[in-house]
């Protein structure tokens, strides 16, 4: 179908995304005299940031370092983290949380007075500072709201439009049928690709958007086989959607994981217990969970004094399920939870493509690595938000005018069966047998979509005239946009013939040194995505490509 335009506007530079990197990046443009547009397909809390429970990573001012924080980083990123990039967003972190405290948000105190910081998996100390003991996320969103910006909320990006200089603009859809905005610069700050699993953390628009938009405008692509599962997800029978995450906070103030014996489950796995990377965690539960036979084990926090108080979002999920943490083992599992890869970057947010930005959990700015590090979320998406607004700036007065767009037909998958063929077979542990399940179920639904696309349109005449439903037309560009990420996920997950990170091959399990590289996935010339072969793909020279690309 070629969309008939309905409306028309004009903007320095376009923000996809209402979240914390999106809005942080339209600030910092505004307040440098960019006109800036951001289109939001939710409402103003409709996005991931307001559900992040831990809070923000930053270098604590005693007994702390920039080194000490980039190290922790390193670590837990398993070989693949960029450490220059590393480095410079560690060392942006107090500037950012400043500017976030100028704009209003309030963080929780200590009893002398000072910010409280708690501890979390993989850091060497606390540094961890939270708001409303565990709604950190909420508070972000609500300063950022209070800011005032300009918000087209009910607005998604269909297609960014490109031409020989690179970004012309968006085609977007909203209430108003179609429209196109003419802008030279255009930022992804879609968050991430949740919903690609049956249960995870993230909310209903988690649906991958930003890796679709960017790999069909040429951008390149990593490290998307590296999807986080938080270990512990409040668990119910048959639960299924968004899922509570009990935040790594509470193993922070002392709670343990126990099995349905009351054994620990992650006695011996590692050095630091419960407070392992994520990944050496999730992997140990459902490594005791089919020993054991069972779909979840326990966290016990009932040693945790004023528990209610400091965790006041989780208790009120827990009493929800019946469950009382104050006196009850609260029963929990992995649960999808965080796309560590994602539009390759430098630290501020440039891609492979001209006029193209991306910042927070949608770009791969070489901070995560093979894993993330918990609580580098919020940090990563105001440092690299802010700098992205700054970077925008340079394509101020670049040729912007859309002059023609095509045919809009993107492909995709029952959304119910791509989820179950991705939680069945690209969990926390895959393998190739089960891979090559996924590719071989993924192409028989996209057969039988095409078909049923073709029934649709002999069966009826679509009238231009009337303006698009706009919530009918977003579910169909989150289903192609997940389709389209799933089957550039299943290309690198399948090259990365090893485990490393939150990537676990139980038929490769050890790490290969000839792997300790990224995978650069793009758009072949068929519309497929395939592994961008004789490009840079070693930590660090993405960075390089990136930036000259975008001068």
């Amino acid at each position: 179908m070629t969309p008939v335009v309905a409306w028309e506007a004009e903007a320095d530079l376009v923000v996809i995304g209402g979240g914390v990197a999106g809005l942080t990046a339209a600030r910092s443009a505004s307040l440098r005299g960019s006109r800036v547009l951001t289109l939001s397909k939710g409402g103003p809390t409709d996005t991931a940031t307001q559900y992040a429970q831990g809070g923000i990573a930053v270098v604590a001012p005693q007994g702390d370092s920039v080194d000490s924080h980039g190290h922790d980083t390193v670590v837990a990123g398993a070989g693949l983290c960029d450490p220059e990039a590393v480095r410079s967003i560690v060392e942006g972190g107090q500037r950012a949380v400043s500017a976030l405290t100028d704009l209003g948000a309030v963080f929780d105190l200590g009893r002398d007075g000072q910010v409280s910081r708690t501890r979390e998996g993989g850091h060497s100390t606390r540094r961890i500072i939270h708001a409303g003991g565990d709604a950190t996320g909420a508070e972000v969103q609500r300063a950022l709201n209070a800011a005032g910006l300009p918000v087209l909320f009910g607005a998604a990006a269909v297609q960014i439009v490109t031409g020989p200089a690179g970004v012309q603009g968006v085609l977007a859809v909203s209430e108003r049928g179609f429209g196109l905005v003419h802008a030279p610069a255009v930022l992804l700050a879609t968050g991430g690709s949740g919903q690609l699993y049956a249960c995870s953390t993230n909310p209903s628009g988690a649906t991958a958007d930003g890796i679709a938009l960017a790999l069909r405008a040429g951008a390149a692509v990593a490290d998307l086989e590296f999807v986080q599962f938080h270990p512990t997800v409040l668990f119910t029978p048959g639960g299924l959607g968004r899922r509570p995450l009990i935040s790594e906070a509470v193993r922070g103030e002392g709670a343990i994981l126990l099995d349905s014996r009351g054994d620990s489950v992650t006695a011996g796995v590692h050095p630091r217990g419960d407070l392992a990377p994520r990944d050496v965690v999730s992997r140990a539960i459902a490594a005791r969970m089919q020993e054991l036979g069972g779909d979840h084990v326990y966290l016990d926090a009932r040693a945790i004094d004023g528990f209610a108080q400091r965790f006041p979002t989780i208790t009120a999920s827990c009493l929800a399920m019946g469950v009382d943490p104050r006196t009850d083992l609260i029963p929990v599992a992995p649960a999808a939870h965080y796309q560590c890869g994602g539009v390759v970057t430098d630290a501020y947010g440039r891609t492979t493509v001209p006029g193209l930005y991306a910042a927070g959990e949608v770009a791969r700015t070489g901070l995560h690595g093979a894993n993330r590090l918990a609580s580098n979320s919020l940090l990563e998406g105001l440092v690299v938000g802010e700098r992205a607004g700054v970077a925008a700036a340079e394509r101020l007065g670049a040729a912007a005018r859309i002059t023609e767009i095509g045919a809009v037909t993107f492909p995709s998958a029952d959304r119910t069966a791509l989820q179950q063929l991705m939680t069945d077979h690209v969990s926390v542990v895959r393998d190739r047998d089960g891979l090559r399940a996924a590719v071989l179920r993924l192409l028989r639904l996209l057969a039988d979509d095409s078909r049923a696309a073709q029934a649709e349109s002999a069966a009826c005449e679509v009238d231009e005239r009337v303006a698009v439903a706009a919530d009918r037309e977003i579910a169909r560009l989150e289903d192609a946009a997940l389709t389209l990420t799933a089957r550039a996920l299943l290309v690198a997950a399948t090259a990365r013939t090893e485990s490393r990170g939150c990537h676990t091959r139980s038929d490769y399990p050890q790490s290969r040194e000839e792997l300790r590289r990224s995978l650069p996935v793009r758009l072949g010339a068929d519309g497929r995505p395939q592994l961008a072969t004789g490009e840079p793909v070693t930590p660090g020279a993405w960075a390089a490509l990136a930036v000259s690309r975008a001068s």
